[in-house]
């Protein structure tokens, strides 16, 4: 579904942008009839590894026989992409031969967002503000989902936690928090310690709270003692307990097709997704798998290995070499270069790579190329593109970021349209093997993705 065939009505919504808060949420779910008080809710939360974690619990219980509904966000390639029901083993297993599988059709969306729409309408009738596009989206989410009976519903927060729209359950199942960073600290705090809080915001007392472990966070060390009394602090606030995750990410092997194994709880696990930062997100799933669901290790190793989540250090091709990697932050790049150097046995240690980069203006572009630039990637080649979105970074002023920040070595090649850019540096891949790394914004992955798909036949 393209976002061309998303209703109208939605993506006029998208004028009134992000505008955190509960209470058009809640008088809009009141006003459809509390659709996810019928739901049993996993809360994930965390600035990195949030879609990782969905993936990986959703996956297993998949595989465990239940009907899983999936909530995230941003959408790569099509709008439909971010609700989907994965109806037990075998929904997954058709989901691993056609990735449109269990998303919601044009039918019930449209149908649904009329609901959605007539609610809206009288809200702003009764003088509440309109509700933003993530709102009315999320709204629809939660009547799909109690309308086609899922099991559980895993959800993934749009923005922080505390006055996220999707912060609306009294009694979720078990609320999860991945790995906290310095961003998006334009809304939620200007220091790591109020952005924890504002992730923590998820904790329901009765609920069981599953967290990476600090430590384990790509951060400074004094920024992690910050996190972890915020957190602690949050917690105790809400008297709830949290059990802190971490992870063995020394036990890693990176197979020469591209897989990864490692360990957890006394198991070897095998996955697609590649990274060591993925051995906390895994082993966080993991635990909360076992303790809150009670799952078979057999039923959890299968659905570890048949995890897919698009664009994060994506292998999509060993022939010729194209990697996918939608990172935004400095935490992100300092992951993707680990994983570059670890993935296929190492066959990209070098660091040699032709690269595509866009990326948003409103993030830390000159952090995130100079932790680029510290990590040793070598660019052999640089296309510096816009993304189709309003939000994109100039591609000239792009360029000479780079240019700067790699002392004046490298000079990118600037193209305002962003699949001719990486047509082109796809097709000199194809001549000369050099890896291709497309990187930077999702938005720019999920524009691309697509054409890279079509251009050679060796995906994996």
């Amino acid at each position: 579904m393209s976002h061309n065939d998303v209703p109208e009505f939605l993506q006029d919504a998208l004028k009134f942008g992000i505008n955190l808060g509960l209470e058009r949420m809640n008088e809009l779910d009141r006003l459809i009839g509390d659709p996810q008080k019928d739901l049993k809710v996993v809360h994930v939360a965390g600035t990195n590894g949030k879609g990782s974690v969905v993936t990986f619990l959703s996956s297993c219980l998949a595989e465990s026989g239940l009907k899983v509904g999936i909530y995230t966000s941003p959408f790569l390639e099509r709008f439909s992409e971010r609700m989907r029901i994965i109806d037990g083993r075998e929904g997954l297993d058709r989901l691993l031969k056609d990735d449109t599988e269990g998303e919601i059709n044009e039918e019930d969306l449209n149908r649904l967002s009329r609901r959605v729409e007539e609610a809206c309408g009288e809200m702003v009738r009764n003088g509440f503000e309109h509700p933003t596009e993530f709102e009315l989206v999320t709204a629809v989410c939660y009547l799909w989902f109690k309308e086609q009976k899922v099991d559980v519903a895993v959800l993934e927060t749009g923005l922080g936690g505390r006055l996220d729209s999707t912060n609306v359950f009294d009694d979720p199942l078990v609320t999860v928090i991945t790995s906290i960073g310095l961003d998006h600290q334009d809304r939620l705090g200007d220091t790591i310690d109020k952005i924890a809080k504002e992730k923590a915001g998820i904790f329901k007392k009765g609920a069981p709270a599953y967290v990476s472990d600090p430590d384990m966070m790509i951060l400074p060390p004094d920024l992690k003692v910050q996190v972890r009394s915020a957190l602690d602090e949050a917690a105790s606030e809400k008297d709830v307990s949290i059990n802190y995750v971490d992870a063995l990410e020394d036990c890693v092997r990176f197979t020469d097709d591209g897989k990864m194994a490692f360990e957890a709880f006394g198991k070897e696990y095998v996955t697609r997704l590649l990274g060591r930062h993925q051995v906390l997100n895994a082993t966080l799933a993991i635990r909360v798998l076992k303790d809150v669901f009670e799952l078979d290790e057999d039923v959890i190793g299968e659905g570890i290995s048949k995890a897919r989540w698009k664009g994060r250090a994506e292998l999509l091709s060993l022939d010729p070499p194209v990697i996918l990697d939608g990172g935004h932050n400095v935490q992100c790049a300092q992951s993707l270069v680990s994983t570059l150097k670890d993935m296929c046995g190492g066959r990209f240690r070098d660091l040699k790579f032709r690269v595509v980069i866009g990326v948003m203006s409103d993030k830390n572009v000159e952090g995130m190329i100079k932790t680029l630039y510290d990590a040793g990637l070598d660019p052999v080649e640089v296309y510096a593109v816009r993304v189709d979105n309003a939000r994109s970074m100039d591609p000239e002023g792009l360029s000479n970021i780079i240019y700067f920040v790699y002392n004046n070595s490298i000079r990118p090649m600037a193209y305002e349209n962003a699949l001719e850019g990486v047509t082109k540096a796809c097709e000199k891949t194809a001549e000369d093997g050099i890896p291709l790394l497309v990187t930077g914004s999702l938005y720019l992955i999920g524009e691309v993705r697509g054409k890279l798909c079509t251009i050679t036949d060796n995906w994996l």
